[in-house]
């Protein structure tokens, strides 16, 4: 099975009664009470992942593009030597954040068709994760190089780690905090 093809359809099995094709019935979706197969959830995960993919990689693109374009302004040329490092640390973080992000995308032309779609997405799943983090500490070198110019002294830093704290928060301990309070047994289930 390629991994954009529907699951429960053979190649054996390509024709229906009255001449219908496979291809032209609906695709089965489980319904509220009703489990998903194996198969359904790969692909579901396959899609979800997809869909994340392309909202990260715009983000990430965007800010790299403009990390990229700092280093040929005037102002570039009087860094001081910590600025010129965050700065350095901050192009390495995005480009490694650019290369987890568009990874899946790579990893899915190369293997597709090969019946891997399982472990395809479970690496893409990791690689998002890892290209996530990257972006988050991106942004956070981006803000602190961006606010070492514009806030006298420590309170450039001090907001660059409230910045970070939320991103924690929100990208982190919120979904973490909301997947345990699931796993727990509601009320209703003991009755």
């Amino acid at each position: 099975m390629t991994m954009t093809e529907r699951p429960g359809r053979s190649k054996s099995n390509d024709t229906v009664c009255c001449g219908q094709s496979a291809a032209d019935r609906p695709a089965h979706r489980p319904g509220p009470d009703e489990p998903e197969s194996a198969q359904e959830r790969i692909n579901r995960r396959w899609n979800e992942i997809l869909q994340e993919t392309r909202v990260a990689q715009t983000g990430v693109q965007i800010l790299f593009g403009f990390l990229l374009s700092v280093a040929f302004t005037p102002v570039f040329k009087e860094l001081e030597t910590l600025d010129r490092v965050i700065y350095v640390a901050t192009v390495m973080l995005g480009a490694s954040a650019t290369a987890s992000l568009i990874a899946p995308v790579s990893i899915h032309r190369l293997l597709s068709g090969h019946r891997m779609k399982d472990e395809v997405v479970q690496t893409a799943g990791r690689l998002m994760m890892c290209g996530m983090v990257l972006l988050a500490l991106t942004i956070g070198c981006t803000l602190l190089l961006i606010l070492r110019f514009v806030v006298p002294g420590v309170l450039a830093e001090v907001l660059v780690g409230a910045v970070m704290l939320w991103f924690g928060l929100c990208w982190y301990v919120l979904p973490l905090r909301l997947r345990h309070r699931s796993a727990r047994p509601s009320p209703t289930d003991h009755a």
